[in-house]
């Protein structure tokens, strides 16, 4: 008996060299081999992309759609109209891509222009404005002599060098644009047709996303055993509720933000109103970054076109912005996460840093999902462990003292812990089995 012990114990060794052995050489043949996978992932990606839009389409909507799909099952059910499940779901799809691709259009048709106008106008009027400034500036250093001549001479120079910057480079600049951007008309088509086809894809999912569901749940309890695949299917829906309520929650946030600001920017006059506010509507998505990312380039685009406008839009973005973290934001989210401030940081400039504006946008909800596994890991390693009172400490210290989800109080369910208590029980059992026939202390340590 002992030496069948023995052996087995240095099979797993002798198992576990040759495994580490291979990952070894896999990871080293991939360090070296990094550029071509890098360029197999890049094309990959490339001919993925329609599905990847259509995913990514299909994921946004379906909230709405599963709301307009029961309540048009209502109505139809009310009025004894055969089939009202599949004539819901048609109609239900059909109304939120129509939606969905009216908005985009109507965006697109209002900020493009709006975005020409801005530019031509700020080229034509910049001149001027520099000049006002300078005079107003020239007044308010009229006390001070030294100071105004020390400005009025370098606002000479750079006053000259802006000219000359505007005939001989700024024209030059805008033409191998122009010419960039007939070049890229391939790509601008591409992206086009990627979209359409993204669309179309969407139309797929949104119909079929409950048979597709359905298949994925007969693959996952296949493939694994019914314990592993409960917690694999656990984990799956508590990331799917964190990603669509997270980023729901931050679309109709910033939905309203966008409306507030074009209400307030119109009633101050600016005429940049509608670009400003999609630019703060659709910047305020990143958490904790957003709000500064979107007010910078607009107070610095209105300080152009009119210093006295810029002032009265950076304190307005400044109170928006309170508001919106103080009350619209808690209201709509809620502590969605349960994440602190420090991981929100961290993951924001993590993911932000590989996946660039994506990653600022889905790092939130991403981390928020690792976090919980390590979280369930610890919890139940401790719990093996038979060290509950750290748990308990650290709760009754940190955790209670701050905001957490319902998810993170209810990590540990009484199923989980009979789980738990039965592998005890069991690894218990096997080890007096053996001291009964005889094994030695290192053997029983072993086990």
């Amino acid at each position: 008996m002992l030496r069948k012990k023995e052996d087995e114990k240095y099979f797993k060794i002798a198992v576990t060299g040759v495994a580490i052995l291979l990952i070894g050489m896999v990871c080293f043949f991939l360090f070296y081999r990094i550029r071509g996978f890098g360029a197999f992932f890049h094309d990959l990606i490339g001919i993925l992309e329609p599905f990847i839009y259509g995913f990514v389409i299909a994921y946004v909507l379906r909230p709405t759609c599963r709301w307009w799909e029961k309540e048009l099952r209502k109505l139809l059910v009310r009025a004894h109209v055969k089939h009202a499940q599949g004539i819901a779901s048609a109609l239900a799809i059909t109304f939120c891509e129509l939606l969905t691709l009216t908005i985009v259009t109507a965006l697109f048709m209002l900020v493009i222009p709006q975005v020409i106008t801005s530019i031509l106008s700020l080229v034509s009027v910049l001149p001027d404005q520099l000049d006002n400034s300078n005079k107003w500036l020239h007044d308010m250093l009229e006390k001070y002599p030294t100071m105004q001549q020390s400005w009025d001479g370098l606002y000479a120079e750079l006053s000259t060098r802006l000219r000359e910057w505007l005939k001989t480079d700024l024209t030059p600049m805008l033409q191998t644009i122009i010419n960039g951007l007939s070049n890229q008309v391939v790509n601008i088509v591409g992206f086009l047709k990627n979209a359409f086809l993204g669309l179309i894809v969407s139309i797929y999912l949104l119909a079929g996303r409950k048979r597709f569901l359905a298949q994925g749940r007969l693959i996952l309890y296949g493939v694994f055993k019914e314990k592993w695949a409960r917690l694999i299917e656990d984990e799956i829906i508590y990331a799917d509720k964190m990603f669509s309520g997270f980023l729901m929650g931050k679309l109709v946030d910033s939905l309203i933000i966008g409306v507030i600001c074009f209400i307030g920017t119109y009633m101050m006059g600016i005429k940049s109103a509608l670009l400003v506010s999609v630019v703060v509507g659709v910047t305020n998505i990143i958490p904790f970054f957003g709000p500064y990312i979107g007010a910078v380039p607009s107070t610095l685009w209105l300080l152009l076109e009119n210093p006295l406008h810029a002032f009265y839009f950076l304190i307005f973005v400044i109170v928006l912005q309170q508001i919106d973290g103080n009350i619209i934001g808690p209201k709509i989210l809620g502590n969605s996460t349960g994440l602190s401030s420090f991981w929100v940081l961290f993951s924001i400039l993590f993911f932000g840093g590989l996946w660039g504006f994506v990653g600022m946008i889905i790092g939130v909800p991403f981390f928020a999902v690792i976090y919980d596994v390590i979280t369930r890991l610890v919890m139940r390693g401790l719990r093996y462990n038979q060290r509950d009172d750290m748990l308990m400490a650290y709760d009754e210290q940190y955790v209670k003292k701050s905001k957490i989800t319902p998810r993170q109080e209810k990590l540990w369910s009484e199923e989980e812990k009979q789980e738990l208590t039965q592998e005890k029980t069991e690894q218990k059992e096997q080890p007096e089995s053996v001291i009964n026939e005889g094994e030695s202390d290192e053997d029983r340590k072993e086990l």
